[in-house]
């Protein structure tokens, strides 16, 4: 890993949240994700399964996760599996954890080797009665159907033990993980901070003649020396007309004299995703039609924010951030008032112009787990990201901070990156020889 290690009281209280949900006598059964090949010899980079990390910080292979708060042997109560450290692989693909490392890493006492669990599992399933096993139950995820080792496990387990009772881990997970702990926001802050840097540094960087993919490397290159693990998601750098597509990820074009560039980009460090947009001119100077069209975006960044508190449903917060919209696009001249007359109300008029939701729950993923249709609460973090696309002008403009729920209000986690279109354009000046970033 790059990145320090993690307190980790962060995987202890996420562990005793989840037990707290099961039923009594209960074992609960987590997996990696697999080692994916992709051609030849070679394994696509390994990337861990979120909801075992939230339970271990674990981010290496062929690991579990196994919780039975009630088996009679105390020891085995709260059990991390390892892959045993074997001399020729370490040789080849590195160094592998001990089980004194994993411990200090997770705080999980007991540490079984993965080829030694057989039996045990099956003593221990023996005096289980519930069996609560995990698989992808994100909304978004893809509809097609992908065997991935929770999958395969869970068919495993029911063709071994047919008689258990099972239940889905994945629903306790997706009110839990929904919610962030004390530890997790700072190591969201952690991201956002790398964030925050890489965001400045590009400031001083771009300038009409740019290639997008410059701009990308420059994103990477203050990641990885802040020990970022990378980017939380494909950045997506876009500039001029390409704005308006929503996930560009070419990156393989000029910045021009006179258009905005928009970035979508953010940090992972320690797991927990940053998700940071901002629009700035090319140049260093927005067009007054530009700053018009930014400040309407900033107004509905901002009156989203102000929104965004527990109580809300996403549904709601969502509807009344339309109505505001459908205000400001009038005032612009993107809509008149018989555009709002004759609209269809399940394809409202301003959803020419911001084609989008506004927020979404952040954390391990940069979707991360979390309700829509249920209140919103204390502890969630989600994302501001309204938007504003026009055809006709060749423009996008989106303007994205990541907002930390209270008990009756919300803390911008981003308050401190650069948001005002002034602000932006002093930055963007070159600075003096005394000045060097």
């Amino acid at each position: 890993m790059k990145h320090l290690p993690l307190n980790p009281q962060l995987f202890i209280e996420n562990r005793k949240r989840f037990v707290k949900e099961i039923k009594p006598n209960s074992i609960a059964i987590f997996n990696s994700n697999d080692e994916v090949p992709s051609n030849a010899d070679a394994l696509y980079r390994f990337q861990q399964n979120t909801s075992l990390y939230w339970l271990c910080g674990i981010e290496q292979e062929d690991t579990m996760v196994i919780l039975f708060p009630d088996n009679p042997d105390e020891k085995y109560r709260e059990v991390l599996v390892l892959v045993r450290p074997v001399e020729l692989k370490e040789k080849w693909d590195g160094r592998r954890l001990r089980a004194n490392e994993a411990t200090e890493l997770s705080g999980i006492k007991t540490i079984v080797w993965l080829d030694s669990l057989d039996a045990l599992l099956q003593k221990w399933v023996h005096a289980a009665d519930t069996i609560y096993l995990n698989t992808n139950e994100h909304d978004r995820k893809s509809t097609g159907f992908y065997a991935t080792r929770d999958y395969r496990f869970v068919q495993e387990m029911k063709e071994k033990y047919p008689l258990h009772n099972y239940e889905r881990a994945a629903k306790i997970l997706f009110r839990l993980r929904s919610v962030k702990t004390k530890y997790e926001v700072e190591v969201i802050e952690k991201a956002i901070d790398i964030t925050d840097k890489t965001f400045r540094r590009l400031l001083q960087f771009i300038k009409p003649g740019v290639m997008e993919y410059e701009i990308e490397a420059e994103i990477m290159h203050e990641f990885l020396r802040n020990r970022a693990k990378g980017e939380a998601y494909g950045s997506i750098i876009a500039s001029g007309d390409r704005a308006r597509t929503l996930h560009y990820i070419f990156n393989n074009e000029e910045a021009k004299d006179g258009e905005l560039i928009l970035m979508d980009f953010g940090a992972n460090y320690g797991g927990y995703a940053a998700d940071l947009t901002r629009t700035v001119p090319v140049n260093g100077k927005f067009t007054k039609r530009q700053k018009e069209v930014y400040n309407a975006c900033l107004h509905l960044h901002n009156y989203a924010k102000n929104l965004l508190k527990p109580g809300i449903t996403l549904a709601d917060y969502h509807e009344k951030v339309g109505d505001e919209a459908t205000k400001v696009f009038i005032k612009i001249g993107l809509l008149k008032k018989a555009d709002i007359k004759n609209e269809d109300k399940e394809n409202r008029a301003y959803r020419k112009y911001l084609y989008h939701g506004i927020s979404h729950h952040l954390g391990l993923d940069v979707h991360d787990l979390g309700t829509f249709a249920e209140p919103l609460k204390e502890g969630m973090v989600l994302t501001v990201e309204p938007g504003i696309y026009i055809e006709q002008e060749q423009t996008g403009i989106r303007i994205e901070n990541n907002i930390w729920l209270t008990k009756n209000s919300n803390i911008d986690l981003m308050k401190n990156i650069p948001i005002e279109a002034d602000e932006i354009e002093r930055l963007m000046k070159p600075l003096s020889p005394k000045r060097k970033l």
